[in-house]
């Protein structure tokens, strides 16, 4: 991307030239570096914009941020996460723990407890005695930085001071980054750090005609570390990485050209870049993902509600487990209860059978039911039997282990558990399970009765336990899994759950476990409770067990919400999230941008792929429409910040999990760099002098020099201003005025949605249905 420095033109020094050519050289990239903080330290207009804008940012993010003090939508969640992190209770989440570690030591420095653990949208912090109010401005702070952030990146890209201004009052007055960013929620984190991934980045490449420099390392690691808060924050963050990704290959791409304008890059030298940009922003922000990781392991130490989602061998590294705590061996002929790990619902039968046809004609075996039943109940009980029988004077003691082939006998209807080759009654892929009497199990169907018990993570043969061991049963003649699902079975099975053999014997769902022995008595030595010690597991081998558990259940997101809303929405705020409501003030809040910057942003989006589509149609049929300069800046500049709209806004498409308007925030920060940047471009700045080389201006005397490093030679980039000369920017200012006043008016419209008072009369909520908003109290 072309990103303009700021400074001013160079200025001849007085007396004669020397003599030496690198002498002059010198001289003059000291006249320009003069010159150029000469203009920046004269740029109060920018700095003083800035401060306002700064300013503003921080009043509207913070004003009445104590209201509501009660709990408001997804702060059940992520304040419930800094609880259980104060309080060193394991829990799972899909996110990763950066944004929710900021919460939890925001809390720590409040001298918070963890006590609370916001249990329901709208229970009371102050009866509570929660420090809600700390909570909620660690995200004011970081969403009232993203704003001054969104300046400085238009700054930095060389940008007009009514252009950074629109940019950074599209966000500065969005009713949706300020709702997002005065709750206990992760996205103000995530808009930031990408913010700031965009600002270190167009700082870096700003750097590159002084390659390996110590700036120039310190641009590239900020930009390194920033991507590591974004994705440390959510995986949508890989988006971020995406823009940036997609920038430095290009650049790498044009580094590698042998007809670059700065000469050709040796090899080698082209492999240290390769090797720099690896470093920093591939290696440097996985180690500090990791490091999160293992912050976010230390601290959750004590068993908790998050325990479920693990395997046994990692909840034996957390104190007070009671699953390795209650955890019993299992022998041979004990009666055990079933239980799915998934749905929790009980292994289950009764003499009823299946009946002959199914409502889509096919047939079943009219077999007894084999069914999956929520409740513990003595028709839940199964005998363990071994595949072959012990002999008379020898049955007990003989404890079941991973790897056996095993019967289950069904104590309560005396029958033994069977699949087979018929289709069950919703997956005609999935085999039939039903039971058989002992005359049957003992006789021609013997080989359909034998499961073969798999524990999941078991080293050889190990001991089959109640509790701690987690395993599939393979059905041993056609190597199916016993499975089941949520949907249940119809009428004449009373609406139980569905048991039947999943071919797919990879899959996740297929685990159970054993809940209790009903047959071990109270007194038996087995049921003697012994200290267990806290085991360790590897980092790596809990981190990669986390991380599949992570994008199993961020993939099975799929159930429908009332506030769900698909990615064609986003760009038109066609829907919202309801947030709050309050019946007896009629107060709500009601999570949505403001229409009319969105609007403006989602329409020069528009504009700027018809100017590209214009722009390559002219030139396919030989028209010019544009000089060489422009047409540079309008695709590297402005073509960049659409890119990192694109990467933050159509993978959504590719998602089927349950998507809402706030996942559409980045994309929006991006647009309104967009916006910004092609009112400038429509306003047809003069980009005369955007890159002037020392070396063609000295030519002659040095030639054609090239830096250590592969740098072009010294390059004198012009700011803003500078371009503009004595053209008028009225006619610019003009329009950003109109834009700003639209905009400004539209956020103070739906203010009262926003910070959730004052509540509004029937009829004023329904002028603010303008795309038929489901707002409460309408009527």
């Amino acid at each position: 991307m072309s990103a303009r420095q700021k400074g001013g033109q160079p200025t001849k020094k007085p007396g004669t030239s020397p003599t030496n050519p690198a002498d002059t050289v010198k001289d003059e990239f000291q006249a320009i570096q003069q010159s150029g903080k000469t203009a920046i330290s004269s740029e109060w207009d920018y700095k003083l914009a800035l401060f306002i804008i700064t300013s503003i940012a921080f009043i509207t993010r913070f004003w009445g941020i104590n209201h509501p003090n009660e709990v408001v939508f997804d702060e059940v969640h992520f304040g419930k996460f800094a609880s259980y992190y104060l309080q060193r209770t394991y829990f799972f989440d899909v996110h990763p723990p950066f944004g929710k570690l900021l919460f939890a030591l925001m809390g720590w420095f409040v001298g918070y407890d963890g006590h609370f653990h916001f249990d329901n949208i709208g229970d009371s912090y102050i009866k509570n005695n929660v420090p809600y109010v700390a909570f909620r401005a660690l995200p004011a702070l970081l969403g009232a930085l993203t704003v001054p952030t969104v300046f400085l990146i238009m700054w930095e890209s060389g940008y007009t001071l009514p252009a950074a201004i629109v940019a950074s009052g599209l966000v500065l007055f969005d009713n949706a980054h300020i709702g997002q960013t005065r709750l206990i929620l992760l996205d103000a984190t995530l808009v930031f750090a990408m913010s700031v991934s965009v600002l270190s980045y167009v700082r870096f490449y700003k750097m590159r005609h002084d390659p390996f420099g110590r700036k120039w390392w310190k641009w590239l690691l900020l930009t390194g570390v920033a991507l590591s808060c974004v994705i440390s924050t959510k995986y949508v963050g890989v988006f971020t990485f995406l823009t940036i990704g997609s920038a430095v290959a290009l650049d790498l791409w044009g580094l590698l050209d042998i007809n670059r304008k700065g000469g050709a890059l040796s090899l080698p030298l082209f492999g240290k870049h390769f090797a720099a940009r690896l470093t920093g922003l591939i290696v440097v922000p996985f180690m500090f993902y990791l490091f999160w990781f293992q912050v976010h392991f230390a601290v959750l130490n004590r068993s908790g509600p998050g325990n479920d989602f693990m395997s046994p061998e990692f909840q034996e590294t957390l104190s007070d487990n009671i699953m390795t705590a209650n955890s019993i061996g299992i022998d041979y002929f004990d009666s055990i209860t079933l239980r799915h790990k998934e749905t929790k619902t009980y292994l289950h039968s009764h003499p009823d059978k299946y009946p002959l046809r199914y409502e889509d004609g096919r047939v079943s075996s009219q077999g007894q039911q084999v069914t999956g039943y929520p409740f513990n109940d003595t028709n839940n009980h199964w005998q363990v039997l071994p595949a072959m029988p012990f002999p008379e004077d020898n049955l007990s003691g003989h404890r079941v282990k991973s790897g056996d082939l095993i019967k289950l006998r069904h104590i309560v209807t005396d029958s033994y558990l069977l699949s087979h080759d018929v289709a069950s009654p919703y997956y005609p892929t999935n085999q039939e399970f039903t039971t058989v009497a002992l005359e049957q199990a003992d006789g021609d169907r013997y080989n359909d009765t034998l499961f073969e018990l798999r524990i999941e993570g078991a080293k050889g043969k190990s001991d089959f336990k109640s509790l701690s061991s987690h395993f599939k049963l393979i059905h041993n003649p056609t190597k199916v899994a016993m499975w089941t699902h949520t949907k249940p079975l119809p009428e004449w099975a009373f609406k139980q759950a569905e048991i039947n053999g999943n071919k797919n014997v990879q899959q996740t769902s297929n685990i159970w476990y054993v809940d209790e022995i009903p047959s071990l008595s109270a007194d038996s030595e087995r049921s003697k409770k012994e200290p267990r010690k806290i085991k360790h597991m590897p980092f790596l081998k809990k981190y990669f067990e986390l991380q599949r558990a992570i994008f199993y259940h961020n993939n099975a997101l799929t159930s429908s919400h009332p506030y769900s809303s698909q990615p064609i929405q986003w760009p038109f705020v066609l829907r919202g999230i309801s947030f709050w409501t309050q019946n007896d003030t009629r107060q709500q809040i009601y999570f949505l941008g403001n229409p009319v910057g969105w609007w403006i942003a989602s329409s020069v989006l528009a504009v700027f792929a018809g100017i590209v589509g214009a722009d390559q149609l002219s030139q396919r049929r030989g028209v010019d429409s544009l000089d060489e300069r422009t047409r540079s800046r309008f695709y590297n500049s402005t073509g960049f910040f659409f890119l990192a709209w694109a990467a933050h806004y159509l993978p959504f498409y590719l998602m089927g999990r349950q998507l809402f308007l706030h996942h559409y925030l980045p994309a929006h920060l991006a647009s309104a760099l967009v916006t910004g940047a092609l009112l400038e471009f429509i306003f047809n700045l003069d980009p005369v002098a955007l890159e002037e080389n020392v070396d063609a201006k000295l030519a002659g005397k040095v030639g054609n020099s090239t830096k250590k490093g592969g740098g072009p030679g010294t390059k004198r980039v012009v700011p803003a201003k500078e371009r503009m000369g004595g053209n008028s920017m009225l006619a610019l200012w003009g329009a950003a005025g109109v834009v700003m006043t639209l905009v400004i008016g539209g956020w103070y419209f739906f203010l009262p949605l926003t910070y959730g008072k004052p509540g509004l009369s029937a009829a004023e909520v329904v002028r603010r249905k303008w795309l038929g908003y489901d707002l409460h109290f309408a009527k």
